[in-house]
């Protein structure tokens, strides 16, 4: 707001209104608390009424939010709010559709660590609305070693160990490129196995072998995933697909504010 809002001064201080916020397309709503917080911040007089909660399905001219309060703070807190919902709807609804596209096998899809910087934890939680689950939150909470590490440990299975003694009892996950890697980093009893751009057939023979030794370890795909070839990775049978455009790629959820009347 910086010295003020310039252009909501211009309405008269006391003047009432009511207001909806009204989703323009299809999408699954995300952000209610979000919205709300900036409304309270700005006149907790304000009165809010939602109509969709987060994690549902909403359709083109639906309302979802309706205001009753002073037109200023309303005015002053419409674009904040709306920025909020329609990233984090955007990010709930991107998880949703590949949620949707891999229904009826065992894989669950998963969000990654490439968030708007600022928005980890909150596009976390509407990667959960939208049905997928979270990988590591942050550097704290799993150890992944990716190509660079494994370069400055010297090899796959001496940065396993290292891991191991370092972060006792963090589960440790490693990225692999070929089908041996995956021998090295099952050798070395990883946690969680990624296999990064890796074809169709080579993820089923990482399966297979993965299998012959006990399933102990989970294998998560990873690496140029689209909703045209989701569901045929997860047939190959691995148990995770990690998918970085569902919160880097964000294409914002059309929302918009109107006012019903003024008294």
């Amino acid at each position: 707001m910086g010295t003020g809002d310039v252009t909501a001064a211009l309405v008269p201080p006391n003047q009432q209104v009511r207001a909806q916020i009204i989703a323009r397309e299809p999408a699954i709503l995300c952000g209610t608390d979000w919205a709300s917080e900036t409304f309270r911040q700005l006149d907790a007089a304000i009165r809010l009424e939602w109509l969709a909660q987060d994690g549902d399905p909403v359709v083109a001219d639906m309302p979802v939010l309706r205001l009753t309060g002073t037109a200023r703070p309303i005015l002053t807190g419409e674009r904040t709010a709306l920025n909020f919902l329609q990233t984090l709807s955007g990010t709930a609804t991107a998880a949703r559709r590949y949620v949707e596209a891999v229904a009826g096998t065992s894989c669950r899809i998963l969000d990654t660590r490439k968030t708007i910087p600022g928005m980890r934890l909150a596009q976390k939680y509407a990667a959960r609305c939208g049905g997928a689950q979270n990988h590591r939150l942050g550097l704290y909470d799993m150890v992944l070693l990716k190509e660079n590490h494994i370069i400055a440990a010297g090899s796959i299975g001496a940065a396993i160990g290292t891991a191991r003694r370092t972060s006792p009892g963090i589960p440790v996950e490693v990225e692999v490129e070929s089908l041996d890697e995956l021998t090295q980093a099952l050798d070395a009893g990883a946690d969680i196995i990624m296999l990064d751009e890796l074809s169709l057939d080579d993820m089923r023979t990482a399966v297979q072998r993965n299998r012959e030794r006990g399933a102990r370890a989970k294998l998560e795909a990873s690496g140029s995933v689209t909703l045209a070839t989701v569901r045929e990775i997860a047939l190959t049978g691995v148990d995770f697909i990690s998918i970085g455009s569902i919160t880097k790629h964000v294409q914002a959820v059309d929302l918009s504010m109107r006012f019903e009347f003024a008294a």
